[in-house]
Order: structure tokens, then sequence, then C-alpha cells
């Protein structure tokens, strides 16, 4: 079962990143479209062919990596961060908390881009965020700029599952 883009909007993805002092539609754009290119939005939370995992298909590695290289440097904001993960389950198995934590896993998908430290496109101009995920996000061959483009317009008019 995938989620109701609004939903994940609203409930997970700006709540999380007002929480995290980083709140903008740009931001709000690109993670919405990361949801729908990676996942389906949520239909598929393991890749078939790969290592990513949840709503954002984000690897261990690139968590790990993430933690390492950017998160540990900032002492209060990985506090921030790691106050949105379970208590237990973290110790026990952090990558799990990208399949089962939203908000953990869409404030690790924003630092994955915002480590980049590049500005990001205007929250409209769909075709700079599907290359600017292209390039800091998903760099590898199988990433399809009209893809991210496709799925992410298709969140306009999702289908009614309820009928």
């Amino acid at each position: 079962m995938g989620l109701c883009p609004e939903e994940l909007r609203h409930l997970v993805i700006r709540p999380t990143l007002k929480y995290l002092n980083q709140h903008s539609m740009a931001a709000e754009t690109l993670l919405m479209g990361t949801a729908a290119v990676e996942s389906a939005m949520g239909y598929e939370l393991k890749q078939q062919k790969g290592q990513g995992l949840g709503v954002y298909h984000i690897t261990p590695r690139s968590h790990q990596l993430l933690w390492d290289q950017y998160l540990a440097k900032d002492p209060d904001l990985a506090s921030k961060v790691r106050g949105l993960a379970s208590q237990h389950e973290f110790l026990l198995n952090p990558h799990g908390e990208l399949t089962t934590n939203l908000r953990y896993a869409t404030a690790i998908a924003w630092f994955i881009y915002k480590r980049k430290g590049k500005p990001l496109p205007e929250a409209n101009d769909l075709t700079a965020m599907a290359k600017f995920w292209r390039r800091h996000f998903h760099s590898r061959p199988q990433a399809d700029i009209d893809t991210y483009i496709t799925r992410y317009k298709a969140l306009k008019h999702p289908p009614n599952f309820a009928a």
C-alpha cells in the first residue's frame, strides 16, 4: 500500500522540515518528488535491485555517511535528528528507521540534499528539481529525469483507491 501524497506532504514532510527549521516550498516539492520517483509513494519500500530502503530509498551506506560526515559535525543538529528516531529500535537497527519511521527518513533525505550546500531550484520548476534530484540524490545511471517529472505530476491526480 502506498501513501496518500497530500497526507505525506502535510503530516510528515512539512512538519519535519518545520521541526528542523528547514521549511520551504522548494524543499517540500523536492522531497515529494523524491518519494514519488524513488518508491512510487511508498509502494516499493525496498528497492528491487538495490540497497535503498523506505519511501526515499536511502541506502544504508548513504545513511551512515550522512551521520559520519555531516551530522556528527553538528551535535545540536545530530541531536535534533536523533530525536526523531525510535528510542530502542534505532540502537538495534538504525537503518530500519529508514523504512519504519517516516519523519526520521524525511529528515535523513533532506540532509542528504542539504549537505551538498547547493541552493534549491524554484518550487515550480520541475525540470530543475528533477536535475537536482539526479545530481545530488540518485546519480546512478538508471536515474531518469523524465520519470521524476512524470511521477511528480501524477501526484496531482493520484488514483482513487477508495472507489
